[in-house]
């Protein structure tokens, strides 16, 4: 008897340590990191030192709008904003040879239509260099040379076509020194001189031409169709008799070429099997390139030039992660060095390059140090064709053992398709696998064909392939996921933005069983209406899109692209889609949204539509970032099971509107009301206009 009770006692403490632990899993699994951590505004990013090395500068935000910091090297955390930003914070910004100034980008509400602003960092006084409404500026040359001149590329005159100047960044004042006779852009050196000009041909390559005595232009080399996207010249040497050149031509993947300017003679520098050239390591005033990166699965460095590779190595020992050498003083003497890791902000070091000595400054992100972040995993799945797939998936924490890359059951799944998509995914922090995989998803992100970085044979095998051999791609990673054990065929919901965002509306219309969910993010929806509405200035480069994606000025190929649009399509699709677009977008304009949407609604298909009046190709204000994820979120769980947040205080400040479906979101449309409230609550004029839009989305929904 006291035997059985014994036995009994033992199976209860059993059971209970069995039910705590699976208690404490449960908890581990439901316990949420904050949307706002992983997609607001980072502490500290983009850091840079000034040319003579007695000043730091980050962007870092400033009532939580992005601003450029300035402080001296000595002492980063003294540094104070010396812009002011109030809208939709600063991205883009570098130091002028001055050490006096830092120049930034900047446009409106997301148009692209950028302006380029000098700011002194004494004075704080700003100039804006390009004060003209509806012109693209573009930054075309910088040189120690000319401290106080940039070249700044303008289409002022005509939109397709962008013309030099010469402008002072102090006063403001520019001069005109080539007008573009049709050209898609130009290479300038140190001496601010056009050294050659590149013109597209029929065939989708392209010309790089140089001028002769007479102001003409000849040709100096070709670069056919298949070889465009791989080869380019990167600049010249301090004599200015070389050239620098990534190129592919008579070979695979893109290597790294000296090419002598006088008699095009070229030697090799780097090459890879596998990879492209992925990244240089110049030095700041011999222009001699000192190590070649190379990105496969991850980023290795090749050393040239011997001298640095004892700082190499040393560096790659302070740390485990990717190594990023992102600013160098122009005596060299100072260097910024970061460190990437997939579950862990990104660490930024000082490194005296003299004493061979790196200290530690600050992440990025203190918030994410001591977070449940997840690892990304590299893997390499064949398509069924034979092609090999680059690709990284994360798992969440607790859905699988220790230093096992599966999970214990099957999970819901999200794919991630990146944009371009002449782009790539790549290994690292990525704030969407780290949300996804800590709602209780596992996050799959594909490398398909017409991805850059692994030759050009694999790009030209997406040619004409949008919708085809691309998405086939996509539904081989998915079936590899699903006989890995990773994903749950049934909870598999597909999301990306641009490029990404057709994907997804090609998987709900093209292969609709397959995914119960998508989320497009600025993604065309209609082939021909995308090709017809690209930003003028564009133009230039239109027989790259008719090669590569298909040609909407013939008969023919206007018929190939409504076959591979999946606004043809629209009637198959079965399970819920959420879209998100700008309002301002000059690459996908919202009628690739509006229509596709339309659609829906008159075939009563329902659909969830989220749109910004402020912004353009994706989404730049963190408030519009966090109202967004919250959506998606929500919708996520909806269909697939995950874990949700609540939207809560997320949608303050955002200009969020939904003209269609909030009812099929959980608790949208009482979060919506709320934001009315709150808009109610402050009467600015610009308060008042979202005010206006917000109440005929109501009304709307009404």
């Amino acid at each position: 008897m006291n035997k059985l009770i014994k036995i009994s006692i033992l199976i209860m403490i059993f059971a209970i340590l069995i039910i705590s632990s699976w208690t404490l899993y449960q908890g581990a699994k439901t316990e949420l990191i904050p949307r706002k951590v992983l997609f607001g505004n980072p502490d500290r990013i983009t850091v840079r030192l000034s040319p003579d090395g007695t000043k730091i500068s980050f962007l870092a935000p400033v009532n939580d709008v992005l601003n450029v910091w300035v402080g001296p090297i000595e002492d980063p955390m003294s540094a104070r904003p010396v812009t002011t930003d109030t809208d939709r914070g600063i991205y883009r910004y570098f130091w002028s040879y001055t050490n006096e100034h830092i120049i930034y980008i900047q446009d409106k509400a997301g148009e692209e239509n950028w302006r380029i602003y000098s700011v002194n960092v004494g004075t704080n006084i700003t100039k804006d260099l390009t004060p003209l409404e509806g012109v693209n500026a573009r930054i075309q040359g910088v040189s120690p040379k000319f401290p106080y001149e940039i070249l700044v590329a303008l289409n002022d005159r005509v939109p397709e076509l962008h013309d030099i100047y010469r402008v002072n960044i102090e006063t403001g004042y520019r001069k005109l020194i080539e007008e573009n006779e049709g050209f898609a852009g130009y290479m300038v050196d140190d001496d601010y001189d056009i050294r050659f000009a590149y013109m597209m041909t029929a065939d989708g390559g392209y010309e790089l031409l140089e001028p002769n005595h007479e102001n003409e232009w000849e040709l100096f080399l070709k670069v056919p169709m298949e070889d465009s996207l791989t080869t380019d010249p990167i600049g010249f040497d301090k004599t200015g008799n070389h050239m620098y050149m990534i190129d592919s031509r008579d070979r695979n993947t893109a290597a790294l070429f000296q090419l002598n300017l006088k008699n095009k003679d070229r030697i090799i520098l780097a090459e890879n099997e596998t990879a492209d050239v992925d990244d240089l390591l110049f030095h700041p005033t011999e222009k001699t390139v000192q190590a070649v990166a190379f990105y496969y699965d991850r980023k290795h460095w090749r050393v040239l030039d011997e001298e640095i590779l004892q700082d190499l190595t040393y560096l790659k020992s302070i740390a485990d992660g990717d190594v990023e050498i992102v600013s160098r003083t122009l005596d060299d003497k100072y260097w910024i060095v970061a460190y990437i890791f997939d579950n862990g902000p990104v660490q930024y070091y000082l490194y005296d390059h003299m004493k061979q000595k790196a200290e530690f400054l600050f992440t990025n992100n203190q918030q994410l140090e001591n977070l449940p972040l997840a690892k990304m995993h590299p893997t390499v799945i064949e398509s069924r064709d034979g092609l090999n797939l680059v690709s990284y998936y994360t798992l969440p924490l607790n859905s699988h053992e220790n230093g096992e890359l599966r999970p214990r059951d099957p999970l819901p799944m999200v794919l991630l398709v990146h944009g371009g998509p002449w782009s790539r995914d790549i290994w690292g922090y990525d704030s969407q696998h780290q949300w996804l995989a800590n709602r209780g998803y596992a996050v799959l992100s594909v490398n398909f064909r017409m991805s850059t970085g692994f030759g050009k044979e694999f790009i030209n095998a997406g040619n004409l392939e949008w919708g085809g051999k691309m998405h086939d791609d996509l539904i081989d990673a998915v079936q590899w996921s699903v006989d890995e054990g990773i994903a749950d065929p049934d909870k598999i919901g597909i999301m990306g933005a641009s490029y990404g965002g057709y994907a997804t509306l090609a998987g709900m219309t093209f292969t609709p069983e397959i995914f119960a969910c998508g989320i497009d993010i600025v993604g065309p929806s209609n082939l021909v209406t995308l090709l017809e509405s690209l930003p003028p200035y564009w133009e230039p480069t239109i027989e790259l899109f008719a090669k590569r994606v298909g040609d909407h000025r013939t008969d023919d190929g206007r018929q190939f692209l409504i076959e591979r649009s999946p606004l043809t399509y629209v009637d198959r699709i079965q399970n819920p889609l959420l879209i998100g677009q700008g309002a301002n977008d000059p690459r996908v304009k919202q009628s690739e949204s509006d229509q596709i949407v339309q659609s829906m609604e008159e075939k009563e298909i329902a659909v969830t539509y989220v749109l910004y009046p402020d912004e353009g190709h994706g989404f730049a204000r963190p408030e519009n970032r966090l109202s967004f994820y919250a959506v998606v979120e929500a919708f996520l769980s909806e269909c697939l099971g995950g874990s949700y947040e609540p939207i809560g205080d997320d949608f303050k400040g955002s200009s969020i509107t939904v003209p269609t479906g909030a009812e099929y979101i959980p608790d949208l449309i009482e979060e919506l009301q709320k934001l009315d409230r709150l808009i109610g609550e402050n009467e600015s004029q610009e308060i008042l206009m979202i005010k206006t839009i917000i109440r005929t989305r109501l009304l709307c929904l009404s």
